[in-house]
């Protein structure tokens, strides 16, 4: 079996996993808004809001729902999108990685 066809076969598996963050109330990691550190360390941190600030922009998908739409099928359209814009950069840096390589020769 290629490799392609292994790595296609771990990303169909994760994708197909995506739903079990609806089994829990907790958010996901890395995704605390300032109310989460608050409750959980009793304080905001400085370097937190300021980020916070710095970041404020308009969702793509809003707390990975589509209006009208159930929340998983909302979880499965974010993660394939997800999955698209990530693997979209990493072809990217590899063209301009490749390119480099083929201007050097």
């Amino acid at each position: 079996m290629s490799i392609k066809k292994k790595l296609l076969i771990v990303l169909g598996v994760l994708l197909a996993l995506v739903p079990i963050g609806l089994l829990t109330s907790a958010p996901a990691y890395g995704e605390w808004d300032t109310s989460y550190y608050k409750k959980v360390l009793g304080f905001v941190p400085e370097g937190t809001v300021k980020l916070q600030n710095m970041l404020e922009f308009k969702h793509f998908l809003p707390d990975y729902s589509l209006p009208g739409a159930n929340d998983v099928v909302g979880y499965y359209v974010s993660a394939i999108v997800g999955a698209i814009l990530i693997f979209a950069l990493y072809y990217l840096v590899y063209l301009a990685i490749k390119g480099k390589k083929n201007c050097e020769s």
